[in-house]
């Protein structure tokens, strides 16, 4: 499922991560640094620096897996494990944003994975959606992800205003992009997944701008 997962987005935005995401799996809560084992969070993402090398694990609550692998929504994404599915997605997508911008010797912050982990939560979803009914465009993803979500406060502590503004600037993003992909046209298709390359090579002030620009 996350090797799945992590071949969708480097497919999506041409970013070939050559490591193997399943061997920076953690699923033992009790191997988590204190704090964060008793947060309660299904997926977290560690992240140490040690002499210049990058040290990166996703931890994953091992019953989103179990469940995600008696209802693989690569099969059929539904509203019964579409939840899961956004875990994972989430994990996924900091894991390979992290690993592709620290091989191009790029600093991340945390705002800036956040923001891309919304974005990927919706182009993931829509990829999957459109591949397993072309004829239709999931007009109601949009509000599911960005109107009814809301950031666990809890949670979130301190951050809760991060969380929220990429969230919001996320939203943004992508009623744009769905604005463009509600055509079937190869044209537009092709030209959504251009925006989302640039996008995705942009630095944070200017992804932020950009979105700003655009709105």
């Amino acid at each position: 499922m996350l090797q799945a997962l992590q071949k969708l987005l480097g497919g999506i935005y041409d970013v070939p991560v050559t490591h193997d995401i399943s061997e920076f799996l953690l699923t033992d809560r009790s191997r988590l640094p204190p704090a964060l084992g008793a947060n309660g969070a299904d997926e977290q993402v560690l992240v140490a620096t040690d002499r210049g090398t990058l040290w990166v694990t996703l931890y994953l609550e091992p019953a989103v897996l179990q469940r995600l692998a008696s209802a693989n929504p690569f099969e059929a994404l539904h509203a019964g494990n579409i939840a899961d599915y956004w875990t994972a997605l989430e994990g996924v997508s900091h894991f390979v944003y992290l690993v592709w911008n620290a091989s191009h010797d790029r600093p991340v912050t945390l705002l800036e994975l956040e923001l891309q982990g919304e974005i990927d939560k919706y182009v993931g979803s829509l990829w999957l959606l459109r591949a397993q009914n072309p004829g239709r465009f999931p007009g109601e993803l949009h509000p599911l992800l960005f109107e009814r979500a809301r950031v666990d406060a809890e949670l979130a502590g301190d951050r809760i205003g991060l969380y929220q503004r990429a969230n919001a600037y996320a939203a943004r993003f992508c009623r744009r992009l769905a604005r463009t992909l509600r055509s079937t046209g190869s044209t537009d298709h092709a030209a959504a997944v251009a925006e989302l390359r640039r996008f995705y090579r942009l630095s944070r002030e200017p992804k932020f701008r950009h979105i700003d620009q655009a709105a």
